[in-house]
């Protein structure tokens, strides 16, 4: 987010989540401008302690201060900073929250303008449960195999919805500012649940589109990931004169709709791909403007 642009700027931040999906989410919003602070436990934030290069990342620009939310001192903290701040960040379980006095309830009579983005496994009354992000996508059906996901798709992706909320909540406070010439607009609860986030990803899976017969699935020719002499190759030949390059060189006389999902094309673009190496089929790409990625791990 380049400075011109700073959609946030002016709008302060307090944040209580640990771990990722929340620093992730706060990350964002202070490339956007916003003022950031964030609250830790004495003992900091797990993800400083297994990841430090991470949590240096996620916390560039971030005031960061320690703070016992369990005893009065710390209560006495974590106030002071919520009567400065615009939108608090939270991870907690409701529970959690309201054991502490923050919950919604106790917050909004507190400060009335002060708006929450409550990141939650699951919405409503499952939100109390245990999960996370490798529950949350197996229970979308994104955990096909054994294999653990490349990356933690839940929880970044549960960080853009958050970062969305807080968005929200800074477009209502100024509609209301606007409109009504309050100083003091309401402030908004809104809940963000990991859960919703995986079921957002899983959509095209749902759909058909990354089942083994779909399109993008495996079942296209021009979408898959095939073995070379020395690696792999990512095709994305998709679009019919992508598709239609691609079969030229694989020496496959008909590129139509039909003919990508052929079995007889399968093989002919499996055996031009294994007879290659790495370097000459990026030469290759660039030759004939081929959506192809050549990996050698």
């Amino acid at each position: 987010m380049t400075k011109a642009f700073a959609p946030l700027h002016g709008l302060r931040i307090l944040s209580l989540a640990l771990n990722l999906p929340g620093p992730a989410a706060l990350m964002r919003c202070r490339r956007m401008g916003a003022t950031c602070t964030k609250v830790e436990p004495p003992s900091g934030d797990p993800m400083g302690h297994y990841n430090p290069q991470a949590y240096a990342q996620l916390h560039e620009g971030v005031k960061v201060l320690q703070a016992d939310l369990k005893s009065p001192e710390g209560q006495a903290a974590v106030h002071g900073a919520l009567s400065q701040a615009d939108v608090l960040l939270t991870s907690f379980r409701p529970s959690a929250l309201r054991k502490l006095g923050l919950g919604w309830k106790e917050l909004h009579g507190r400060y009335p303008s002060l708006s929450q983005v409550a990141i939650v496994g699951a919405p409503g009354a499952r939100a109390e449960e245990p999960g996370h992000d490798l529950t949350y996508l197996a229970d979308n059906g994104l955990v096909p195999g054994l294999e653990l996901p490349a990356t933690l798709y839940a929880d970044m992706s549960g960080s853009l919805m958050a970062s969305e909320a807080v968005l929200q909540a800074a477009m209502r406070k100024h509609e209301r500012y606007a409109g009504s010439g309050d100083p003091h607009p309401e402030g908004l609860y809104l809940e963000v649940a990991l859960s919703d986030a995986a079921a957002y990803l899983a959509l095209p899976r749902r759909w058909g589109l990354t089942q083994p017969a779909g399109s993008v699935g495996g079942a296209h020719a021009g979408y898959r990931v095939y073995p070379c002499q020395d690696g792999r190759v990512a095709v994305a030949a998709l679009e019919p004169h992508f598709a239609a390059a691609l079969c030229a060189a694989a020496g496959v006389e008909r590129a139509d709709m039909k003919a990508m999902f052929a079995k007889d094309t399968h093989a002919a673009v499996a055996a031009f791909f294994a007879s290659k190496t790495c370097a000459e089929l990026d030469r290759l790409a660039a030759e004939k403007d081929l959506p192809v990625h050549t990996m050698t791990t």
